[in-house]
C-alpha cells in the first residue's frame, strides 16, 4: 500500500481529523502544531500535566476557542470549527467536569434543556420521556429507577451517566469526557468506565481526558500525550503499556524511543519550554 492510500484510509476511518494546530493567547503559543484523531469505536485517552494544553485542545475542538492555524477534518472532509454551535452540528460534544446538570430538574428535562421536542406549540413530554429510556437503555443504564427522577437525587455516579447520555442523544459521533471519574469511588468508577466503553462498542470516537492512569490503561485503546503544548506521542495501549511508561512521557516528553526528539530535550531531560 503507498503512503497516499494509507493517508486516505486514515482520512476516511477518523471521525475527526486535526492536523497542524496552532493556538496562541497573546505572547503565549499554547497549542503547537498538535495533530489529532479521533477514531470511531475507539476510546482515546488525552494526558498530561495540568498546563500541558489538555483543556485548550478540547475547547478548540469544541468551537470555543477557534485555532490561529491548521485544518480539521470531520469523517474525511475538511470543514471549520468557528463556534460550539458548529462543533456540535459535526456531532462534537463535551461532557465537562462540571456536568453542567440542573439539579433542580428531572432526567427528562435536563437532557432536553434548550432543544425541547414540541407538538402543536407544547411540550411532547411521552416523546422526550420515550427518546429518554432509548437512550439509557441503549448505553445500557440501569441504575436509574425512573427518567423523572430529579438530578439532586442521583448518586455522582448517576449524575455523571445522565450527562453522557445528554451528549449521546443527538447522534453524536465524537464524545469528549473531561475527568468523568474523578470524584468518584470505587464501585460508580467502574459503572462509569464500563459505559464509556460500551459508548465506543457502539461506533462512537470517544476523548476521555483523565490524570487516572489506572483508568487509562483499563478502558483507552490509545493514549495521547500532551507536553508543553505539543501532542508528543499518540501509542496504542497493549498488555505491555505500563503506568510508568506514561508517567514519564507526561513529566519528560519522552521515554525510551516515544516522545520528543532527543535534541528537542534539555540535558535535564525536560523540553525547550513553550
Amino acid at each position: 500500500m503507498t503512503g497516499d492510500e494509507e493517508a486516505s484510509m486514515k482520512e476516511a476511518s477518523a471521525l475527526l481529523e486535526m492536523s497542524g494546530v496552532n493556538k496562541t493567547f497573546g505572547p503565549v503559543h499554547v497549542l503547537h502544531d498538535v495533530d489529532f484523531v479521533v477514531r470511531p469505536g475507539s476510546v482515546t485517552a488525552l494526558i498530561g500535566d495540568n498546563g500541558a494544553g489538555k483543556s485548550t485542545l478540547v475547547k478548540t475542538i469544541a468551537g470555543i476557542h477557534p485555532a490561529d492555524s491548521g485544518s480539521f477534518r470531520s469523517e474525511g472532509q475538511l470543514v471549520s470549527i468557528e463556534d460550539p454551535r458548529r462543533a456540535s452540528e459535526l456531532g462534537i460534544e463535551v461532557v465537562h467536569q462540571d456536568l453542567a446538570l440542573c439539579e433542580n430538574l428531572d432526567i427528562v428535562q435536563n437532557l432536553f434543556l434548550g432543544r425541547e421536542i414540541t407538538k402543536r406549540g407544547l411540550l411532547d413530554e411521552r416523546a422526550m420521556e420515550s427518546a429518554a429510556r432509548t437512550t439509557l437503555t441503549d448505553l445500557g443504564v440501569r441504575t436509574v429507577k425512573s427518567v423523572r427522577q430529579s438530578v439532586a437525587s442521583l448518586s455522582g455516579g448517576q449524575r455523571q451517566t445522565v450527562a453522557i447520555a445528554k451528549a449521546v442523544l443527538w447522534n453524536s459521533r465524537v464524545v469528549i469526557l473531561d475527568e468523568p471519574t474523578a470524584a468518584l469511588g470505587v464501585a460508580q468508577t467502574a459503572q462509569v468506565l464500563s459505559l464509556v466503553r460500551r459508548m465506543a462498542d457502539q461506533g462512537l470516537g470517544v476523548v476521555l481526558i483523565s490524570h487516572n492512569m489506572n483508568d487509562v490503561l483499563q478502558v483507552a485503546d490509545r493514549v495521547a500525550v500532551m507536553y508543553l503544548g505539543r501532542l508528543v506521542a499518540d501509542v496504542k495501549v497493549t498488555s505491555e503499556t505500563s503506568r510508568e511508561f506514561l508517567v514519564e512521557l507526561i513529566t519528560s516528553g519522552r521515554s525510551g524511543g516515544v516522545g520528543l526528539p532527543a535534541e528537542d530535550l534539555e540535558p535535564n531531560g525536560n523540553g525547550i519550554g513553550v
